[in-house]
């Protein structure tokens, strides 16, 4: 059994750093640095995701909503002319690209 173990010790089963000397230390910082970014943004991710999408401001503008609620006909064109040129600053035109 002793001398098992001395074989063992003299074919390097100790040393398992190898000959990369402080080049483990340094690959183990940037992978737990790399590990820990990446579980920040998933979970950063994961609750902007479940939370409804998109930060403030980056939605829809009101004109495009607008342009939406007429194509699908919750609108008429007459009341998209008017809320049209109260959002652009306008007068109410006559075609509905005013």
């Amino acid at each position: 059994m002793t001398a098992a173990i001395l074989v063992l010790g003299d074919m390097g089963w100790g040393n398992h750093m190898g000959d990369w000397g402080a080049g483990w230390w340094i690959l183990m910082t940037v992978l737990m640095v790399a590990f820990w970014g990446l579980v920040i943004f998933g979970v950063v991710w994961l609750v902007q995701s479940l939370a409804g999408g998109h930060p403030s401001g980056h939605g829809r503008s009101a004109i495009e909503i607008l342009d939406r609620r007429l194509a699908s006909g919750e609108i008429s064109p007459d009341e998209y002319r008017q809320r049209r040129g109260a959002l652009t600053g306008k007068g109410t035109g006559d075609s509905p690209n005013a």
